[in-house]
């Protein structure tokens, strides 16, 4: 990033200012250079983001987009053929869950998330999405990263780039899994963004901050550790000069400070049980529950994007038996649900943005290959599914486009996953057209070349 060349349109840095001298005030928490006033391409709706990916393929048709065309003709073969998908499906299935209408606004969602169905007033349901590879490995790149290679920064990474963080003392973009979902790593790195930007991972399987950060107690007094990271500094800094726009090297310096300084407030933030027990119990005793409830507490301390992935690998690709989807509900819904209610009832719901998105849908007919054995399942589908947003500017109690009558295609206000991250970039106060960074000669952008802002979900 040459320092004439500002990601946000507008805005200015110090003449005298060195790269690495920029990267430094970035790592120092000040966030981007030219938006240390807080500027931002429009006003923005939401100031931060909590992402949640429930990783493997939701199927839209068993939760948040009805098909009475699928209960109708159950059993027979889809009009005009089967559905070209990776594997051999066979007749429509219906879902085995009722929809429910449980709000005002009459959005139907599925008895699975009986909690959720009674928020859909604050909730916007885009039924359209599609993408373009019903693989899990190049949609989740596409929804992370906007394109279906991996190389590219992640959305988190581009939000902390352009807006920095608001609290020195914490990481600005926080990964939660109990595992590692497919891909890994790559879903949340910066790529060739400063190596400052990239997520913070953290393997959620305790509540105890002390066993979920590692090497977060300090060994020493605060001044002993002071003089030691002075001393490791002035040796970084010295290293660095043999090795000049070294971002990885200086994103490693800038964590090491980060590191110092989340010992004070980072056992507290991440200590879910100085909640009280009915809270921990209404978000749920586990680790998709924690990471809910974790999320609540990092956003209310400053943290820009928390990003939350349901469970090692893909838990939500069902290919055998869709009733699984009962039991990962189970656990989705409380926590999700507790995580909006809070948030309005502590006054940060109209200024957090909260995103539930899958990689992509699966079939509205069964799933019949020689190797599944329980034909009860569905097949991955690119082509039609749904995402759930709610607060920071998101208009709730409405649906936006939808798939055919059989749950298979989206048909109407298509919604692409460029659209999508151009609409949160919006929310963010960010101009998705504007929001560069030039490498190897192009100007890149989290939405590559496309991308639209989906006006009308915008309250």
């Amino acid at each position: 990033m040459s320092i004439d060349r500002l990601p946000i349109h507008g805005a200015s840095v110090h003449p005298r200012w060195s790269r690495r001298e920029v990267l430094s005030r970035l790592a120092g928490g000040l966030g981007l250079a030219g938006l240390a006033q807080g500027a931002t391409h429009h006003p923005a709706k939401a100031k931060r983001l909590i992402y949640i990916v429930l990783n493997g393929g939701m199927s839209q048709v068993d939760t948040f987009d009805p098909k009475p065309m699928l209960r109708k003709y159950h059993g027979q073969p889809m009009p005009g053929g089967s559905p070209k998908t990776e594997r051999v499906t066979g007749t429509l299935m219906q879902s085995p869950f009722e929809f429910v209408r449980g709000s005002k606004c009459g959005t139907e969602v599925s008895e699975i998330f009986p909690r959720m169905g009674k928020l859909m007033d604050d909730c916007c349901v885009i039924r359209s999405m599609h993408t373009d590879v019903p693989n899990h490995e190049p949609s989740l790149f596409m929804i992370n990263c906007g394109a279906i290679q991996p190389g590219r920064p992640s959305l988190g990474s581009w939000l902390m780039y352009g807006l920095g963080t608001e609290n020195q003392n914490l990481p600005g973009f926080v990964v939660l899994c109990p595992g590692v979902p497919v891909v890994g790593p790559p879903l949340w790195s910066s790529a060739f963004l400063p190596a400052v930007f990239q997520g913070t991972f953290l393997k959620n399987e305790s509540s105890d901050p002390y066993e979920l950060i590692r090497h977060i107690k300090p060994q020493a007094d605060a001044t002993a550790q002071r003089r030691q990271l002075d001393l490791l500094a002035r040796l970084n800094r010295e290293h660095l000069a043999t090795r000049p726009g070294d971002s990885q090297l200086e994103g490693s310096i800038a964590a090491m400070e980060t590191a110092f300084r989340m010992q004070t407030e980072a056992p507290d933030a991440f200590d879910v049980r100085k909640e009280d027990e009915a809270t921990r119990q209404r978000y749920g005793d586990h680790d998709f529950g924690r990471s809910c409830l974790m999320a609540r507490r990092l956003v209310e301390r400053g943290v820009r994007m928390v990003q939350i992935y349901y469970g090692n690998s893909q838990p939500w690709d069902n290919h055998e038996d869709i009733l699984v989807h009962k039991r990962l509900a189970a656990r989705t819904d409380p926590g999700v649900a507790s995580l909006i209610e809070d948030l309005k009832a502590r006054g940060l719901f109209e200024d957090t943005l909260v995103v539930l998105g899958t990689e992509f849908g699966r079939t509205p007919a069964v799933e019949t290959g020689a190797t599944t054995k329980l034909q009860n399942g569905r097949d991955h589908n690119s082509f039609g599914f749904s995402v759930v947003l709610a607060g920071g500017g998101v208009q709730g109690g409405m649906t936006y486009g939808a798939t055919d009558d059989f749950g298979f295609r989206a048909v109407e206000k298509r919604c692409y996953n460029h659209d999508l991250n151009a609409t949160i970039l919006h929310l963010m106060g960010i101009d998705h057209t504007k929001l560069t960074y030039n490498y190897s000669g192009r100007d890149f952008r989290l939405t590559d070349v496309a991308g639209n802002v989906v006006r009308e979900i915008l309250a």
